[in-house]
């Protein structure tokens, strides 16, 4: 059975976009790590890379959800450090 020419531009279309997808979403999270240790900011372009990969993977939305997680995290620990440096420089006074 040989398929019809819609099946197949149906086909190239959908593939099309994944791979357009995985590019696009690999070189954000890539150049998110290299902001890591270069001026950028670099969990935000990372979250950014796996929510783009997210649109076609399961993996990527998992790994979207644990950056989430942790950038909140990391958000807390700086503020309370913040906090708490701002108390030891108002009690220094």
């Amino acid at each position: 059975m040989t398929p019809r020419p819609v099946e197949i531009i149906r086909f190239i279309g959908r593939s099309s976009k994944r791979i357009a997808v995985s590019i696009v979403g690999a070189a954000l999270v890539v150049a998110g790590l290299a902001m890591l240790v270069l001026p950028g900011p670099g969990i935000l372009v990372i979250a950014l890379g796996f929510a783009v990969l997210g649109t076609e993977y399961a993996w990527a939305a998992a790994a979207l959800e644990r950056t989430k997680k942790l950038a909140t995290q990391a958000g807390g620990v700086a503020r309370d450090r913040a906090t708490r440096a701002g108390r030891r420089v108002t009690r220094r006074r």
